[in-house]
């Protein structure tokens, strides 16, 4: 065995182990949070309806919703400024003032207005508590009925937000240095390991369906690959930086899908928009086809919304899901069975990350190349 062959078993022996490695801890977090819940209800003289009471829907929804709080680990969060425009103007204060409390008990005062968080949401506070002391009136499904002021705070997908992008212009910045000092050299470093998949990008995705044009759309498409794939790999790590669900909102996806809608429209030529209000068919058909190809105009980018965000937020709720199997047959000899699936659909949730980093991309080329196909 030659050095290079040994050279590549050990990176591919390296990868599996890390993989294993992050898989463990993104599923072990959510885990070790919830026996420490459990080890508190042991103490309440109302431990037996506090395990009934367990609701696993509950519990994953609650770890991909975006919050006003970051979790550290144990009890440490990190409290996030809330910023809010009301009626009196713009109120702030820390989200640490509402101490915890996400079932609208609290009341923060603030600018001459009272207010309270319910389901990481804020609500203009009632005058007086209802019959579960909560400040809020509730509908009939026991949702909050009360107005709520326009939330523009900085949350924890907000702050993940930043530090992605401060992480991609790092990386970019250093690879575009890299070939500035190394013109005309073999890559080197950070730079070698980012150029096959920029060019896996262009070869690949960007050339095949934009063809002698693909360079104009280059900047796009490998922007929104990475900033896929960075906040996806960022989604699975338990801790700081991590941790946020940012491409599983489905507000990210749908500024991203509403890029390559605008990119499409506003480049399309006259043979796209030709085949959209005078397709090749029977002037009687046109009655039919136009509306469809003008409503297929939007569905192509509702699909790229919904496919990222569903796709991204199935994974992390399937990997807390099997976690939770544990306290939902509240027995530890589920453990190992339900761990070992877990790290197991933790390390496909590895990949999947880039793959949906690549089918929104190439979709988006495809979709952009169909607009700027000349005709034949």
């Amino acid at each position: 065995m030659d050095c290079s062959h040994v050279f590549d078993f050990k990176v591919k022996r390296l990868i599996v182990v890390f993989t294993l490695f992050l898989a463990f801890f993104s599923v072990g977090s959510p885990a070790f949070a919830q026996v420490d819940t459990l080890k508190a209800a042991e103490h309440s003289p109302a431990e037996t309806q506090a395990k009934e009471k367990f609701d696993i829907g509950k519990f994953a929804l609650h770890h991909i919703a975006d919050s006003h709080s970051w979790h550290v680990i144990g009890e440490y969060y990190i409290h996030l400024p809330v910023l809010l425009y009301t009626s009196n103007g713009l109120v702030s204060f820390n989200s640490a003032d509402f101490q915890y409390d996400d079932d609208a008990k609290v009341v923060v005062e603030k600018g001459g207005q009272r207010f309270v968080k319910m389901h990481e949401k804020i609500y203009y506070a009632s005058p007086a508590p209802n019959e579960h002391g909560q400040y809020v009136q509730l509908d009939e499904k026991h949702h909050a009925s009360n107005a709520r002021p326009l939330d523009i705070s900085l949350t924890k997908n907000v702050c993940t937000l930043l530090i992605s992008i401060v992480i991609i212009l790092a990386v970019f910045l250093n690879v575009a240095s890299g070939y500035k000092k190394r013109k005309g050299k073999s890559p080197k470093g950070l730079q070698s390991w980012m150029e096959p998949i920029i060019l896996f990008v262009r070869d690949d995705i960007a050339k095949p369906n934009l063809g002698h044009k693909y360079e104009r759309f280059m900047p796009y498409l490998l922007t929104v690959f990475f900033f896929i794939w960075f906040n996806n790999m960022l989604g699975l790590v338990p801790f700081l930086p991590g941790g946020a669900n940012l491409t599983g909102n489905i507000a990210v996806t749908m500024i991203l899908a509403a890029a390559t809608f605008l990119l499409t429209v506003f480049n399309g030529n006259k043979y796209y928009w030709k085949h959209i209000f005078a397709p090749d068919v029977p002037k009687l058909m046109w009655i039919v086809m136009i509306p469809v190809e003008i409503v297929g105009i939007f569905t192509k980018p509702i699909a790229l919304m919904i496919r990222l965000f569903a796709n991204i937020t199935a994974g992390h709720i399937l990997v807390l899901s099997l976690i939770c199997l544990i306290f939902v047959f509240n027995s530890l000899y589920i453990a190992p069975i339900s761990v070992a699936f877990a790290v197991f659909i933790g390390a496909i949730e590895l990949l999947v990350a880039f793959i949906q980093a690549f089918i929104f991309t190439i979709l988006s080329a495809l979709f952009i190349g169909m607009a700027i196909e000349e005709h034949h």
